[in-house]
């Protein structure tokens, strides 16, 4: 599937907000929890966020809801959040938003914190997957990003 970007073994990212038979089928494949960075009320909601965590639990998936605004995706406290709640979910997790861009830039700079990887090098696996960052300057944030959390 095209509209998809495995991360890891753990996450993969869904480039597209999950219908309810989509949800169904993310549950089939063996997925364990959902998480969802979509607000309520965005453009072009396809399932607010209470009947996607309702879809989702009558699915056997654990839901997290953590509404980033695409103007604050790369602001410390979403991602500190982030980091923190997604830590307690079953995997493997699918994450998504409404393009794939917030849900990819959370899910990247978390994996290359636990990881202890660079910034360069968490960059150049979000791009080995097909992750596109959009801007030079989105990209040098998320670069800065990781490597202020690197120890």
């Amino acid at each position: 599937m095209t509209d998809r970007l495995k991360v890891d073994d753990r996450f993969t990212i869904e480039m597209t907000p999950p219908t309810a038979d989509r949800v169904g089928e993310l549950a089939r494949e063996g997925f364990r929890s959902l998480v969802n960075l979509r607000a309520p009320g965005e453009k072009d909601e396809v399932l607010s966020p209470d009947k996607e965590g309702e879809i989702a639990r009558s699915n056997g998936l654990a839901y997290l809801s953590i509404p980033v605004s695409p103007q604050d995706m790369m602001n410390e406290d979403n991602a500190e959040r982030f980091d923190r709640e997604v830590a307690r979910l079953p995997g493997p997790v699918a994450v998504h938003c409404a393009s794939g861009r917030r849900a990819g830039l959370l899910t990247f700079l978390h994996v290359a914190r636990g990881k202890g990887q660079s910034g360069d090098e968490a960059a150049a696996k979000a791009e080995g997957t097909g992750f596109q960052f959009g801007t030079p300057e989105t990209k040098a944030n998320f670069i800065q990003s990781v490597d202020a959390r690197k120890t």
